[in-house]
């Protein structure tokens, strides 16, 4: 049985990984400031069916304060770190990069900093497609330069690939940064596109739509980014690997918007806007090396990711 801590873990994808973790039988510690940057209600009720689970722990701490999170790495003898904590969202980093980069920064800081401490040699670090900037290549490689970012969101998460592959040469710690695209499905944050839309859509009140509609993401739903993030836990023939995990099928936001209105049964109202700063103009993921290293295979298609979806949101209130 292993002692897996998950920062963030009371998010859209810790969570969900919380969940599956236990259910194979492994001891779960999570780590979750339950900011407000959405409505804390949504994570707590993320979490609540585990808190009963004798080998789930949760702890409400902040990881840009090393000394409020020692203790948790102190009493605990903790194998693997998944490290998803961060201020997440393009646009509103443009507003607060310092918030940002004391986050998403100094906060993987002092993780890596309290692994070497406490001696943890294994780092799962959720990394993102808003690395590659603008690029212009018809598939996002992991080989491909990133030294473009062109949101402050983005450039924190390129740093914090770098400061993991300093810790790792100094330190001997194990780590896999994986690039998530675009994660979509049951409990996604109200502020993502997909949900807002939808919700938006059900309500018959009018969706922002940035540019014309052409823009592409490739959309991975979120039991497949699950499986990749196992699999990733349980990697071991290389000390450092960078990893692309993507749906595989780059989705127009028309396209998308259509999807919702089919699973919906509403015809969505489009309040067209101009492009914003910091959008990218695709995504598109190259997962050869995911599925050579972590037999990484998604399989949920977006027609069938977007039915679920609007299937859970059903079932919530409002």
């Amino acid at each position: 049985m292993k002692t897996i801590l998950i920062t963030g873990g009371a998010g859209f994808i810790g969570s969900h990984l919380a969940d599956k973790l236990l259910e194979s039988g492994n001891n779960i510690i999570v780590i979750d400031n339950m900011n407000d940057f959405y409505n804390p209600s949504i994570k707590q009720k993320n979490i609540e069916h585990n808190l009963i689970n004798e080998h789930y722990r949760f702890y409400k701490a902040d990881i840009e304060n090393i000394n409020e999170i020692d203790s948790i790495f102190k009493n605990h003898k903790i194998d693997t770190v998944v490290h998803l904590a961060a201020r997440a969202g393009v646009r509103p980093s443009i507003e607060n990069p310092e918030g940002y980069v004391k986050t998403n920064i100094l906060g993987t800081i002092n993780i890596l900093e309290l692994m070497k401490r406490y001696e943890i040699k294994k780092m799962v670090f959720a990394s993102s497609s808003s690395v590659y900037g603008n690029c212009q290549e018809n598939i996002f490689s992991e080989t491909l330069k990133i030294s473009e970012p062109i949101s402050p969101y983005a450039a924190t998460k390129s740093a914090c690939e770098q400061f993991c592959y300093t810790y790792h040469k100094l330190y001997g710690i194990n780590i896999v940064a994986l690039r998530f695209f675009t994660v979509y499905g049951p409990r996604q944050r109200p502020d993502l596109a997909i949900h807002k839309f939808a919700r938006l859509i059900k309500q018959e009140k009018p969706i922002p739509v940035f540019g014309d509609g052409h823009t592409k993401r490739d959309y991975t739903y979120i039991d497949d980014i699950i499986q990749g993030v196992i699999s990733a836990i349980e990697y071991n023939k290389t000390g450092y690997e960078i990893i692309n995990l993507g749906g595989g099928e780059p989705v127009t936001l028309n396209r998308m918007i259509e999807e919702l209105e089919k699973y919906l049964s509403k015809k969505a109202i489009i309040n067209r806007m101009p492009m914003q700063k910091g959008d990218v103009d695709k995504t598109v993921s190259d997962i050869s090396k995911a599925e050579k290293l972590l037999n990484y295979h998604p399989e949920t298609s977006f027609t069938e990711g977007i039915r679920k979806f609007t299937e859970w949101l059903g079932m919530q209130n409002g």
